[in-house]
Parts: structure tokens; C-alpha cells; sequence
């Protein structure tokens, strides 16, 4: 083999381990930014939380509520209150409803998020839909609770003086659609 043939063999295992690492760090990068997101708040991601906060301070807040679904998603998707007025540190329950007009029976997760963003991080949810899939089978309707407060620690942050106001959003995107009809027909 000339020194060219071994120099070109060389730069090709190269050039391919580097395609199969960017490849593999794509992969990755989906999961780590999610993770990021929870723990540290960023992008309006909320924190969920074991227990409520035993401190209610004095400063006023309104929470708005936003519902929507991913265009393949069939589910009506609404809040059943568009907003809450609280106190930090208050705990709170707010209900979402959804509805499936389908026949078939399909299993939805929600995303969420809570702007502006940097209150994402002061946002606490100790019970919520969000946290496991949703199974609604055809023409079943459900009342979904959130049980929520925003931390104290958020009077503590200067960027945050000015915020009285946060949007807790959710949208929702099919994870399984199931034909109830085969299923039911396998079953005879």
C-alpha cells in the first residue's frame, strides 16, 4: 500500500467515525436539552414538586391557562378557567378538559411550559395530567386536574419583580391511536 492509499484509508476512518459520532449526539441531544429544561427551568419549563410550599407571601399573581393540540391530534382540548388570581406561595387547583370525538380510542401526552420563560423555574406543579399518558376511548370526555403554586423564592429574583402574570400552556400530541374496531372483532 503507498503512503497515499494508507493516508486517504486513514482520513476516510476518520471522516466516518466523526459522521457516526455527529450522528449519535443528535440523537442525544433531545433527551439532555429535556433534562436541562426540567432541572433548571429554562424555556418556561415547570418544576414538579413532592409537597407544597409552607410560606404564602403578601404579592398578587394571576395565572392564565392555555390548551392546545398538535395538529394530529384529534382531542378537544380546553381549560375549564382561563385564569386564577393567587398569592405566591398558594397552592392552587385548575382543571383542563378534554374530549375524543373519535371511534377510536387514543392515548395523548401533554407538553407544557409557563411564560414568560424565566418564571419557568418558580413554577410548581405537585400533581398534574402532564406527568403520564392520557387514554380517552371514543366519545369519552375527562376532567383533568392540576394542583400547583408558584415558589417564594421567585420575590428573591430581581428579573422577576415586574411579573404578575404567568401562562401555564399545554398541548397535547397523540402517543397511540388504537381501532377499537379490530380489537373488538378479535375478541368474538
Amino acid at each position: 500500500m503507498t503512503d497515499a492509499s494508507k493516508k486517504n484509508s486513514r482520513m476516510a476512518l476518520v471522516v466516518g467515525g466523526v459522521a457516526v459520532g455527529m450522528v449519535g449526539m443528535a440523537y442525544a441531544a433531545v433527551p439532555l436539552y429535556d433534562l436541562f429544561c426540567k432541572v433548571t427551568g429554562y424555556g418556561g419549563t415547570t418544576q414538579q414538586v413532592d409537597i407544597g410550599s409552607d410560606v404564602v407571601l403578601d404579592r398578587p399573581m394571576r395565572v392564565r391557562f392555555n390548551a392546545a393540540v398538535h395538529r394530529d391530534m384529534p382531542w378537544q382540548f380546553k381549560p375549564v378557567q382561563i385564569s386564577q388570581k393567587m398569592h405566591v406561595g398558594e397552592q392552587k387547583l385548575a382543571y383542563f378538559e378534554a374530549y375524543n370525538p373519535t371511534d377510536k380510542t387514543i392515548v395523548g401526552t401533554a407538553t407544557y411550559n409557563v411564560t414568560p420563560h424565566k418564571a419557568g423555574e418558580y413554577f410548581a406543579k405537585i400533581e398534574c395530567f402532564c406527568f403520564t399518558e392520557q387514554e380517552l376511548k371514543p366519545g369519552e370526555r375527562m376532567s383533568m386536574p392540576v394542583v400547583y403554586f408558584i415558589d417564594p423564592l421567585i420575590d428573591e429574583d430581581p428579573n422577576l419583580e415586574e411579573v404578575s402574570e404567568v401562562t401555564l400552556s399545554y398541548t397535547f400530541f397523540v402517543k397511540e391511536i388504537a381501532d377499537d374496531k379490530a380489537e373488538s372483532s378479535v375478541g368474538r
